[in-house]
């Protein structure tokens, strides 16, 4: 037998957890030494994962299958395509600056020692979150990938309504409590379309007889498994609409504007580039590929809502007056235009959706954490309490003014060929719903560059006059960063080979060919 790398992949970080957890009260340090070191173990066999990899191979490799709960035909089955593939990759690769990012934001306000450990708990559940979301990428089994759906939530919780941000905690006394609601509103939403899910994890498994999805595929590819047409369609709906809360898609998104708000900034990077990548991930391993018609019928009602995300969360981000709402809110835009490309059935607008989905990642960490490094510094998120901060800080707002540009897609930088990818693969086949959604990205532009005016340009003001630039710890986090939206803007390739065979995958699964140009209305 071969050696289990996908499990490896997952048990690393988890058992990493366990021993970070385990590091006695006085030894915070060493927990963050050995929280960083598992991670980067974690990146290494990820890589080892990712160059193992053949593109030109079967859909699903290096898999791994056992049975489980044999009663209910439930298997541990792991596997990746091109898809899950990058995704892992992209989540091994961010957890490590997430972790560096992060390195104080849990140390104890007080010096007084403790039996209490909240800096070993912190680097503990991040790595948590890591090893579950990992194996989430990689579960084929539909029951095995609902409970890491459902399980991630826990340490998430706790990551948001323990380990707040402390930018106001001094001065609002109801930091507290605006911290608890935020975790309280993530859980409850994501519970609520974790239920529904289950429902129709049952009913596919009453359907079907097995929760395989290579099974599932091979019965309906023979014609032994047929679905009616109001039964593939319910189902296909319990398993969107968790996912939808989870992406987050209008009108589910409300919760992520305030988990992002209250948590630190790595934690916010987690959620947005990390853990809401599970479920546009899993509209196109599971919707799409498990419920094929129901996915077509679905399609003008979801683009509809897509639309709806990218213009409504960039006029929401463009009136902001907090900085990390502001980029909550570019997120939900951001995730309009992956959900867009998955839904416009087009192979470009699937390769763009999937090579979003790392690019905003990327895009998102780095503008996020720099802005948590500029907070940190002022103690505040409000944007009117800054200004000039370049005059003081030209490095912090260098990198900042490239975090943001990545998000409004520039040319020259990673998000712009995925975003240009999606829209012309949603053009070719909705050609005014790929116009309208042209107006998310005029929006972009104008929330960034203000944010950039009001904060880094202008008068230098007093408070800000002392304000440190980055040190080498943050710049360690900040230039790989930019490096990669550097390098992927103009030389995409190496992913886009991955990605474009799994996309031709799922595009068989759903009987759909790219439309031909109409050359004679061109004429």
């Amino acid at each position: 037998m071969s050696f289990p790398i996908l499990t490896a992949t997952a048990v690393l970080p988890a058992l990493g957890a366990i021993a970070t957890a385990a590091v006695p009260a006085g030894k915070r340090t060493a927990a963050k030494w050995l929280a960083l070191l598992v991670s980067l173990g974690t990146l290494v066999l990820a890589a080892i994962v990712l160059v193992r990899f053949e593109p030109g191979g079967d859909r699903y490799q290096l898999t791994e299958s056992h049975a489980w709960i044999a009663d209910f035909g439930v298997r541990y089955e792991l596997g990746v395509d091109g898809i899950g593939v990058v995704m892992v990759a992209l989540t091994a690769l961010l957890i490590p600056f997430v972790i560096l990012a992060g390195w104080h934001d849990a140390d104890p306000l007080e010096t007084k020692s403790s039996r209490w450990r909240p800096t070993q708990g912190f680097f503990a559940l991040i790595l948590m979150v890591e090893a579950m979301v990992i194996l989430s990428f990689e579960a084929t089994d539909v029951f095995l990938f609902y409970i890491l759906f459902e399980a991630m939530l826990i340490p998430m919780y706790f990551l948001i309504g323990g380990f707040g941000d402390r930018a106001h905690a001094g001065t609002d006394e109801n930091a507290a409590a605006q911290r608890s609601y935020a975790a309280v509103k993530f859980l409850l939403y994501n519970l609520a379309g974790g239920l529904i899910m289950l429902a129709a994890v049952i009913g596919l498994y009453v359907v079907a007889g097995s929760f395989s999805l290579s099974e599932i595929a091979q019965a309906r590819a023979s014609g032994e498994l047929e679905m009616a047409t109001n039964t593939e369609r319910l189902l296909f709906l319990g398993f969107f609409f968790a996912f939808a809360i989870k992406a987050p898609l209008w009108p589910l998104h409300t919760w992520l504007p305030n988990a992002m708000g209250e948590a630190t900034a790595p934690v916010a990077v987690l959620i947005t580039a990390v853990v809401d990548k599970v479920g546009t991930f899993a509209m196109l391993r599971f919707c799409l590929q498990l419920f094929p018609e129901a996915s077509k019928w679905a399609t003008p009602a979801v683009l509809v809502l897509a639309l709806i995300s990218i213009v409504y969360g960039a006029l929401l981000a463009v009136g902001q007056r907090d900085i990390k709402r502001l980029i909550a809110y570019a997120s939900v835009s951001h995730f309009g235009f992956i959900i867009m490309g998955i839904f416009a059935m087009t192979s470009q607008g699937q390769s763009g959706a999937t090579l979003y989905m790392v690019n905003h990642g990327l895009s998102t960490a780095a503008l996020m954490l720099v802005a948590g490094f500029l907070i940190s510094r002022r103690g505040s998120r409000l944007i009117a309490d800054y200004g000039g901060v370049q005059k003081v800080a030209p490095v912090l707002a260098g990198t900042f003014l490239i975090g943001g540009l990545a998000t409004l897609s520039l040319p020259g930088l990673a998000p712009f060929v995925s975003e240009f990818l999606v829209l012309v693969g949603t053009f070719a086949a909705y050609p005014v719903v790929g116009i309208i959604a042209t107006i998310g990205i005029v929006l972009a532009a104008l929330y960034t560059l203000v944010l950039y005016q009001r904060t880094m340009t202008g008068p230098v003001k007093a408070e800000v006059r002392k304000m440190p630039d980055l040190r080498a710890r943050e710049l360690a986090v900040v230039a790989p960063l930019i490096a990669l939206l550097l390098f992927l803007g103009v030389f995409p390739k190496p992913l886009t080979e991955i990605i474009d065979p799994a996309v031709e995958h799922t595009m068989s699964d759903v009987q759909k060919q790219d439309p031909r140009p109409d050359v004679e209305a061109a004429k």
